[in-house]
């Protein structure tokens, strides 16, 4: 049963760099979203599929109403 309280999670609208996922992200998890861009740079330079998992969210994820 919903409470209508459900946290979701969407792409920032206003706070977007390119297409809002990291600030949409730090904002679901209440942290800094210079942290989350931060991680999401550092993922990118370790080899990760941080690329690939940016761009699935930036496709999959609904922005922000």
């Amino acid at each position: 049963m919903s409470n209508g309280n459900t946290k979701r999670l969407y792409r920032s609208e206003d706070d977007r760099m390119i297409a809002g996922v990291c600030a949409g992200l730090a904002e679901y998890v209440d942290i800094d979203p210079t942290i989350v861009r931060l991680l999401f740079v550092l993922g990118m330079f370790a080899g990760g599929a941080t690329f690939w998992a940016y761009l699935v969210m930036m496709m999959v994820v609904p922005e922000e109403r």
